[in-house]
């Protein structure tokens, strides 16, 4: 798993590459959370145009954001989804809380 965060005034972007399991999600989290909480940025995205296989981990991940950017009065959204990732975060709910957007 490999992670690129790009940041400008009114957006953060983290995109991820690779896999997203229970073993390197602490990892994500730990760079993401530095990323977002140094920058404040009003609009993070989340980037999962290369990502490979995601377990439960990912959408732990995703709400993990979530709260901390909502705790600022920041928006969060998810793009670049495959068609399984778009509709596994749909059953959990997460269109509810954020913006889903599949490739393409």
């Amino acid at each position: 798993m490999a992670i690129n965060i790009t940041s400008t005034p009114v957006r953060l972007t983290i995109s991820l590459i690779g896999e997203i399991d229970h073993h390197n999600a602490s990892v994500l989290r730990i760079e993401s959370d530095e990323a977002i909480q140094k920058s404040l940025s009003p609009t993070v995205t989340l980037d999962f145009g290369e990502v490979t296989f995601m377990d439960s981990s990912g959408i732990g991940f995703v709400l993990g954001r979530y709260r901390i950017v909502e705790s600022y009065g920041g928006s969060i959204e998810v793009i670049n989804l495959s068609n399984r990732l778009y509709m596994m975060m749909k059953l959990a709910g997460l269109e509810k809380l954020m913006k889903l957007k599949m490739k393409g």
